[in-house]
């Protein structure tokens, strides 16, 4: 283990999973648990759960799960000591020199080789753009109006136009083809050739919130397909959860931040004073790029392109953003194509003023709506009332709502009270479609409480629900370890998860978040917390759950003495399974 066992408990025990995860998340309380939209996979309702008591959290859509270390390991993609580090300074606890295991080095060292390789890389890059062979990328910055302060403080680079030249840089430099293949900046033939992925483009070095290269974006020079691309998701690059100009962002005084479409309108806008633009990373925006931005921000104005394709991605946007609990406006670029060459045309000054005139989100989809219909056409015109109250009655504060209907009643010539009541009408039916959705939702949950997956084994399905119920009925305790003991878990896993779980048990404390931590992998972590999160039914009966703990302990215990036995070799080792198989025939015997 990496820190003592008691230092890793009072790190997690001071930073409670809701407060952390929240920062990430939009959770909303509903009976015991939080929910919210898992930052794990792209989903619409919420299947996420935050138990606040078991001080964990569980996806039932992807199966996600663990506790607060495991979430900044899967999220963060930070290594088991990088996120007691992280959580330990959160809470203002002092740790003690670590002792790591030889995979955590091993991982660890891999992630520090990486961002070793992508600064030397982005270096050679910028060493490039200056040289001779640099003068079609500065021919380009130049043509972009980019001053030199600007290119030096991005670190802006050219590849060159050779297809081997950074290959054998890095492998003068040390670096073997272990290492060079998992930093996805080369290409591998069959025939052993490897040449760079980028080679002839002006280069953008991709920062993470803390200022480390993770990896590269690079525009062609010249024809080319493509036009633009990126570097492949590494150890160290995840797309979806990385904005490119978030670490110079972060650090904006202005209270919202500026999303864009490209690396260059995010470097153009922090040329003229707007130090707030991000870009996502030549992909759509995802929940979590809302998740990230939640953190450092609640409000966030659209600066899309304002051709078709970007008012297009602008409303995929808008309701990502809304769900992370973000207030949205969108910034109108026209007669211009993109912030870039607006403010090539109409300066700093009166990009500010269209910052300053922007729009709500809603706003915007009502106009982008109206272009859609004919409103001197009856029939067209009442479409577009019916699909304008549609809208509406799809929020959930009412003062919100009553605010907008006035303003579109107004706007529009509408009745108001005709028209409020028609939002209504339709809010209510929105509800009762929700909480049936809910109720599915939350069915499906409690169904589920088994956490059956395909590749288990029978076996193995039952030694996860016997320890489900020790997690979930801890006053199953005194029966179940009358029959069983660690031993009878065949799973090593489970066998280790019994032995920490009985010894809480025997000090009437159980605290499932405390031994997910005694592991070090992230797959360990997933396993356990998977058994820790399922839920069982409340609504049970005493005799019916007494006869499913009964069937559990004989289906575990029968196949434990059936294993055991293929291997005894001593009269004391058969006397033993003998009298094993006898308290086991009269446990089936209640059954009866």
């Amino acid at each position: 283990m990496f820190y003592p066992d008691e230092v890793i408990e009072e790190v997690r025990s001071r930073n409670d999973i809701v407060d952390v995860i929240s920062g990430y998340v939009k959770l909303q309380k509903k009976g015991n648990n939080y929910f919210g939209l898992c930052p794990f996979h792209n989903e619409k309702s919420p299947s996420f759960s935050v138990s606040q008591d078991r001080q964990m959290y569980h996806c039932f859509g992807c199966g996600a799960g663990g506790n607060v270390f495991s979430f900044l390991m899967e999220y963060e993609k930070f290594t088991f000591p990088e996120s007691v580090k992280y959580l330990a300074e959160r809470a203002g606890v002092e740790l003690p020199e670590m002792e790591e295991s030889a995979e955590a080095r091993k991982k660890a060292g891999l992630r520090q080789t990486l961002l070793e390789v992508n600064k030397k890389v982005a270096l050679y890059y910028f060493k490039i753009l200056r040289s001779e062979q640099g003068e079609l990328g500065r021919r380009y910055f130049d043509k972009r109006a980019l001053l030199w302060d600007t290119v030096k403080a991005f670190g802006l680079g050219y590849s060159g136009q050779y297809k081997d030249d950074l290959y054998q840089y890095l492998k003068s430099e040390g670096y073997n083809d272990e290492v060079l293949k998992k930093t996805g900046l080369f290409n591998y033939s069959d025939r052993g050739e490897v040449y760079n992925k980028f080679f002839n483009r002006v280069m953008f070095p991709i920062f993470d919130v803390r200022g480390q290269v993770i990896g590269f974006g690079g525009r062609v020079m010249g024809e080319g397909e493509p036009k633009y691309l990126n570097s492949p998701e590494t150890e160290v690059f995840d797309k979806g959860r990385n904005l490119f100009g978030l670490n110079f962002a972060r650090n904006s005084r202005k209270s919202h931040l500026i999303i864009c479409e490209g690396y260059m309108d995010v470097i153009a806008l922090h040329q003229a004073g707007f130090n707030q633009a991000v870009a996502s990373l030549g992909t759509a925006l995802t929940t979590g790029h809302a998740s990230l931005l939640k953190r450092y921000t609640t409000d966030v104005y659209l600066c899309y392109d304002s051709d078709g394709a970007g008012v297009k991605a602008a409303l995929r946007a808008i309701p990502l953003l809304k769900a992370a609990g973000l207030h949205v406006k969108v910034i109108n670029m026209r007669p211009y194509k993109d912030p870039d060459e607006f403010i090539k045309n109409l300066g700093e000054e009166e990009f500010q003023k269209r910052i300053d005139e922007a729009v709500t989100s809603f706003q915007y989809e009502v106009g982008i709506l109206e272009s859609r219909y004919d409103l001197n056409e009856p029939e067209s015109q009442t479409e577009f009332y019916k699909e304008l109250a549609k809208r509406l009655s799809e929020f959930n504060e009412p003062l919100e709502r009553d605010t907008y209907i006035k303003a579109i009643c107004k706007k529009y010539s509408i009745d108001y009270n005709y028209f409020r009541t028609m939002v209504n009408d339709l809010g209510e039916k929105l509800y009762v479609t929700r909480m049936q959705e809910e109720e599915k939702l939350q069915e499906e949950i409690r169904t589920s409480g088994t956490g059956l997956r395909k590749k288990d084994t029978g076996i193995r399905i039952a030694q996860r629900i016997l320890l489900t119920w020790l997690i979930g009925s801890p006053e199953s305790f005194e029966k179940i370890r009358s029959y069983i003991t660690p031993v009878d878990f065949s799973d090593d896993l489970y066998r280790d998860v019994c032995e920490k779980l009985y010894a809480q048990l025997e000090r009437g404390v159980v605290q499932p978040a405390s031994i997910i931590s005694l592991y070090e992998t992230e797959e360990e972590h997933k396993e356990v917390a998977a058994l820790f999160s399922e839920e069982l039914s409340s609504e049970m009966k005493k005799k019916d759950k007494e006869r499913a703990i009964t069937e559990a302990i004989i289906q575990v215990k029968n196949h434990s003495v059936e294993e055991r036995s293929r291997s005894a070799d001593s009269i004391v080792q058969l006397q033993e399974l003998a009298k094993e198989k006898k308290m086991l025939t009269q446990l089936m015997e209640t059954l009866n």
